[in-house]
């Protein structure tokens, strides 16, 4: 590991992350979000199970949450991974490490599916899920409109070898 650290989302981390999800919305191929979420939107949309940050100087340049896929209980070991990167992190292995370490943690906490929904476009977001064995599930074709345009959605799945046998 280099001289960031990964640890657990805390408060006061916000403003950072908030930083990292205007970039995801202002390139275009992140999310279908126009909007950053205020502080109290957010926690609520993500489990309080396996937020992280990568801090690097003081300065958050990674952030990494599940969102519940369901409310039912038969699929309590299911989440939606959301991982974002600061453009300045991209190529370091920040990504990577981000990635082992939210899925690890994920199994910890008994969660045995996870999911991405990742633009198609998103070259760099795929390769990280494949590195981890996600598979491409299917493409949702023209499934969000963003800025008058309809995109396809790639559906991205990882079972864990560990949890949910």
């Amino acid at each position: 590991m280099g001289a960031w650290e990964i640890r657990t989302f805390q408060k006061n981390n916000y403003k950072d992350v908030a930083a990292i999800y205007q970039k995801g919305i202002d390139g275009k191929n992140a999310t279908f979000q126009k909007v950053v979420p205020n502080y109290e939107a957010w926690d609520h949309k993500y489990l309080e199970d396996c937020r992280f940050v990568v801090i690097d100087n003081g300065q958050v340049i990674g952030w990494s949450a599940l969102l519940p896929f369901s409310a039912m209980p038969s699929y309590r070991g299911v989440a939606e991974l959301s991982i974002y990167l600061d453009p300045s992190a991209a190529g370091k292995g920040i990504g990577t490490a981000l990635m082992e370490h939210t899925i690890t943690e994920s199994e910890k906490a008994g969660f045995w599916t996870l999911q991405s929904l990742v633009f198609p476009e998103n070259k760099a977001s795929i390769g990280l899920h494949e590195k981890f064995d996600f598979k491409q599930m299917c493409i949702h074709e023209k499934l969000g409109e963003m800025d008058g345009n309809f995109r396809d959605v790639a559906l991205l799945e990882r079972r864990s070898g560990v949890t949910g046998k």
